[in-house]
């Protein structure tokens, strides 16, 4: 089998409910439901592993993985296939693990996409598989979310399984398993390349398409108030053309969009428009179809060259840069740049065009059980100039209409009609091989003989074709496939008391005297804005311009705006650093060590670590003037496990005014940053510190990278949540806010200058 062979994709139906050697096979993966508090969630599917060898070759082996509440199994067949087959590696998914997406990657001739496995408190500790497409990565990444809820709620159960587990994971961090210590060493670079077995041919690992990534559907829209007024103009061919009026009226450069509903989801019309495969591009774009890559930087962000042979004008090309990246709702960003690159220097006989900035936004309308009825929403939005845009819009010049953005805007209706000519796009889903269900369990719980104890990190690093004498005894229960929440219900069951909506809107104590927040005590390296006009400063705005989950959102997803933020602002740090520091509340010069600082019941700090040269720290500290109640939701967030943190601090952000498309990069969806970064908690004393390593995520260093371009020409507004899931935890409340108004990185300054 050849190298291109490996990345051959075709259909199976590996994962329904007719494969199997077995009835019992077959019934083991269907089952019936049981009470997902009394359950174990499973997921199974293929997979490439990436890595290398003991004799340091790398290799890249189709593997079978099978995760089993907490647990999981690496195959080099699959076991429902092959009843008593014995895994080759097995481990435990703990809470500390982390889950990064790094994009696509060249693997012989062929696209995969990329996650990267790591301990958040040991980074060497890592390992990388693969998927065909963005999609499946999408999922595996939520199957791996729902384990480490099911390993945090095996904790919170306490008894023996709490003892057994937290035996596995003290162990488990002590270091590599004695076989693959060997060659432990030569692991610093897990890569990319190899051949799978000759008798595997690639197969889709989706979640079956009746699943879903939340359990409760988000409103549309993001959750920041927009400044922009869409008007639509015309319609052509069933897509909708928009210009921003605000825009227009200012009469320079007017932002304006196509928009319209395409029958496939968002992963396979994402895989399309990334695609650079010249036949399937001349099906749909008249402009890009020829393209060629030129650089590609990280898995998020390539640079491609381009052709383009009007008949009515000479021979044009262009150079551009693509970065894109999938928000937490499964919405795919692309951002689409004019470039100037060495490899590309002016070709004789072409006319280098510079072609207008634009983005592309795609995002699911619907999860239809249907094999035919995912939909999602296509946006490319582009700045254009003023003069002809307004002579098309009023008489449909012609003239516009043999331009760059005309062809940019056509783009949308190409893509809409080649997915519609094309069933197997809509159907892909069908091919389904990862699955999820629930099997009932006793209190005890079937939990793996202590040989399984292995974080996943380590299975992945160590040499595939070893072996592993291990047999695979679990027993078989009666299940049936359930959706897949992104929600800890196990968690929140036993972290979270059901309370009245009044007593969990009381996270203050009312029966304490508020204390006397006065700022003029507490200074931080960055100045206090005293009004719009003034720079390099912060304000602390209301919460009206977020939407936070409402009372009914659980019914409804309705949201509603928020209110003044329940925690004070009281000063902000910008500070220049060599390398990332932690626990900045335990320096002597913090303000959380003064004397008024002390005086205080409680004091959130917020430390943003920027990756940069040099890297940057903005530190928020937020005041509250009354304790905090044990019992509310902010109480238990303040006390809680790492997991439940990572699980429900959320930040919105906004950029309130700036280029617009640093604001599509940034965007206006929430984020839960515990899932997105690696966090760090300090709890001590008076105050909870959250430690945000943003270069932690590599799509996250990229946006950040964009933004600190603009940094000086830009408002921020970030508003902090803790994210409600529960009834009783409704409506949600603005925690704190803060506006970064135009701040100059050179202002930074180190910490043991601050006085």
């Amino acid at each position: 089998m050849s190298s291109s062979g490996l990345l051959k994709k075709v259909v199976s139906n590996g994962g329904s409910s007719e494969s199997g050697s077995s009835e019992s096979a077959s019934d083991e993966r269907i089952g019936s439901t049981s009470n997902p508090t009394n359950g174990v969630f499973e997921y199974f599917g293929w997979v490439y592993h990436l890595g290398v060898n003991s004799i340091g070759h790398e290799y890249c082996h189709l593997r079978f993985l099978f995760i089993r509440g907490q647990y999981i199994k690496m195959f080099k067949r699959d076991p429902h296939e092959n009843p008593g087959i014995k895994p080759i590696r097995r481990g435990v998914i703990g809470h500390t693990l982390m889950v990064e997406e790094l994009g696509r990657r060249k693997v012989n001739q062929g696209d995969l996409y990329v996650l990267r496995f790591y301990n958040r408190l040991d980074e060497t500790r890592k390992g990388e598989i693969a998927c065909a497409t963005a999609g499946e990565a999408r999922k595996w990444m939520e199957a791996f979310d729902q384990a480490k809820q099911q390993a945090e709620y095996e904790l919170s159960r306490g008894g023996s399984t709490r003892s057994k587990l937290n035996m596995e994971n003290e162990i488990n961090l002590g270091g590599h398993r004695p076989r693959v210590r060997k060659y432990a060493n030569d692991l610093k670079k897990l890569i990319q390349i190899g051949q799978g077995p000759e008798k595997l041919l690639r197969q889709a690992s989706s979640l079956d398409n009746t699943t879903t990534s939340d359990m409760y559907s988000e409103a549309d829209g993001g959750d920041v108030i927009e400044p922009h007024e869409w008007k639509c103009v015309r319609t052509i061919n069933g897509v909708r053309i928009f210009e921003d009026v605000a825009s227009s009226e200012r009469g320079k450069g007017i932002l304006v969009k196509a928009v319209a509903v395409v029958n496939a989801s968002a992963d396979t019309v994402f895989d399309v428009i990334l695609s650079l495969d010249r036949h399937q591009r001349y099906e749909w774009d008249s402009l890009t179809g020829d393209l060629e890559l030129v650089d590609s930087v990280n898995g998020h962000y390539d640079v491609v060259y381009g052709m383009f042979d009007p008949r009515w004008q000479s021979k044009r090309d262009f150079v551009f840069s693509r970065q894109w990246y999938r928000g937490q709702d499964g919405t795919y960003t692309i951002l689409q740049f004019p470039a100037v690159h060495k490899k590309c220097p002016p070709k004789s006989g072409y006319r280098r065009t510079k072609i207008n900035p634009s983005t592309w936004e795609v995002k699911n309308l619907s999860t239809s059980s249907k094999p035919d009825g995912a939909k999602c929403l296509v946006t490319q939005m582009l700045e254009i100039h003023a003069k002809g845009w307004f002579k098309w819009k009023s008489d449909f010049s012609p003239k516009f209409e043999k331009t760059v953005p005309f062809a940019l805007l056509s783009q949308v209706a190409g893509l809409k009609e080649y997915v519609w000519a094309n069933p197997a796009l809509k159907l892909e889903s069908t091919t389904t091989v990862v699955q999820t269900k629930i099997s009932d369990v006793s209190a005890s719980g079937e939990l793996e003989d202590a040989e399984t104890r292995d974080e996943f990190y380590d299975a992945l690093s160590g040499d595939s074709s070893s072996d592993d004498s291990d047999d695979d005894s679990e027993t078989k229960n009666k299940s049936r496939k359930v959706k897949l929440k992104n929600v800890s219900w196990a968690l929140a069951s036993l972290a979270l008391k059901r309370t009245s909506a009044a007593d969990a809107n009381k996270v203050l104590n009312s029966s304490v005297a508020p204390i006397d927040l006065d700022l003029s005590q507490f200074h931080g390296s960055m100045m206090r804005g005293k009004n719009e006009a003034d720079s390099n400063c912060w304000t602390s705005p209301s919460g009206t311009g977020f939407m936070i989950r409402g009372k009914t959102y659980l019914k409804d997803s309705t949201k509603v705006k928020g209110g003044e933020p329940l925690l004070k602002l009281i000063a902000v740090d910008w500070f220049k650093v060599e390398n990332s520091m932690d626990n900045v509340a335990l320096h002597p010069k913090c303000l959380v060590q003064t004397e008024a600082g002390k005086k205080i019941p409680f004091i959130l700090i917020i430390n943003l670590q920027v990756p940069a040269k040099p890297n940057y720290s903005l530190i928020l500290y937020y005041a509250a003037e009354r304790p905090v109640n044990k019992d509310s939701l902010l109480g238990k967030f303040i006390d809680g496990t790492d997991m439940f943190r990572d699980s429900r601090f959320k930040l919105i952000p906004s950029i309130a005014e700036g280029y617009w498309m640093v604001k599509r990069a940034v965007g206006t969806k929430a984020c839960l940053l515990g899932k997105a970064v690696t966090c760090k908690y300090l709890r001590q004393d008076n105050f909870l510190e959250i430690d945000v390593d943003i270069g932690s995520s590599s799509v996250a260093r990229s946006v950040i990278g964009l933004v600190l371009g603009y940094v000086t020409s830009i408002v921020v507004d970030l508003a902090i949540v803790i994210e409600a899931k529960e009834e009783a935890e409704l409506p949600e409340y603005i925690l704190g806010t803060v506006r970064l108004n135009r701040v100059k990185p050179d202002a930074a300054v180190p910490l043991e200058d601050q006085e």
